[in-house]
């Protein structure tokens, strides 16, 4: 397996693993009070499920779009 390859698929891992806090941490009782009164997340949980999607699109696109050579 290239390295490459290897690399996007632990970023995968480390996304989901990311979404999974986010989520759990978006229904825990201080983030629904602070979602009633203002409607939004706090910023830490905003900031896991944005690393969360970004860590797993960039490993999607490390480990499943392939290199470009040069193509005269």
């Amino acid at each position: 397996m290239n390295p490459r390859r290897a690399l996007g698929l632990v970023l995968i891992l480390i996304g989901a693993l990311l979404l999974i806090v986010g989520i759990g941490a978006s229904k825990s009782v201080g983030d629904q009070l602070s979602s009633f009164f203002t409607g939004r997340f706090t910023d830490k949980t905003v900031w896991y499920l944005v690393a969360g999607v970004t860590s797993t699109v960039v490993g999607l696109a490390l480990t499943f779009v392939g290199r470009r050579g040069n193509v005269p």
